[in-house]
């Protein structure tokens, strides 16, 4: 008589895999950054979301609550701050980068800036209410905050270097230097801005770098 084994964990397997959450790029950004319990990621991978804003869609807007953290999969977005009329643009965020108004964490303030889709944006999200949860239940997405605010830190201390100290040249060069691929991406007046300079002083300074080259060749 022939005997049939049977294996116990089969059904579970089955189960497990039938109704497994898929990994969210969300997780993938963290695990990239440190590693984080399986509980964490299982967290993550319920919380986070995607969302797909238009071109010229606005995220935040000044004044209001920022409730959420941006992760960028594909396109660009701009926080940029209003003097009446005149925007000025603050930062420039694109691909595997974060985007979100730190004054709405810890201080519970409204946010100052806007920030707004320069493209057609593909994001994934996760609420300030579920990034504190994993601050308070698991130890190692503190570790992921802290490199993360390090990475921003340094980020703004070369943004304030490039707009106070570097004259006007010398930030463009910097710009094609560290940012070559957002140059045909992002329109020409809000680079300048972010740059610190008027449109038209951007565009005597690409005239003549091109002429430049032109002469070189």
């Amino acid at each position: 008589m022939m005997t049939t084994t049977v294996n116990p964990t089969a059904g579970v397997e089955q189960w497990l895999a039938k109704n497994a959450i898929s990994e969210s790029p969300f997780t993938q950004y963290i695990k990239n950054i440190y590693p984080v319990s399986t509980a964490a990621q299982d967290f993550i991978n319920r919380k986070a979301y995607p969302s797909e804003p238009a071109k010229g869609e606005m995220l935040v807007t000044a004044g209001a609550m920022c409730d959420n953290v941006y992760l960028i999969r594909k396109g660009i977005l701009r926080s940029f701050v209003k003097e009446g009329a005149k925007e000025i643009t603050t930062w420039i965020s694109a691909e595997q980068e974060l985007a979100t108004c730190i004054t709405c964490f810890g201080l519970k303030q409204p946010a100052r800036e806007n920030i707004q889709a320069l493209e057609d944006c593909e994001l994934w999200v996760l609420s300030v209410e579920d990034l504190q949860y994993l601050y308070e239940h698991f130890p190692e997405l503190n570790i992921v905050g802290r490199k993360i605010l390090e990475k921003y830190y340094r980020d703004a201390e070369e943004r304030a270097f490039i707009a106070r100290l570097m004259e006007a040249t010398s930030k463009y060069k910097h710009f094609i230097a560290t940012k070559s691929d957002l140059l045909n991406r992002v329109p020409l007046k809000f680079i300048a801005s972010y740059l610190g300079m008027t449109l038209e002083t951007l565009s005597r300074i690409r005239s003549k770098l091109s002429r430049n080259i032109n002469e070189f060749n």
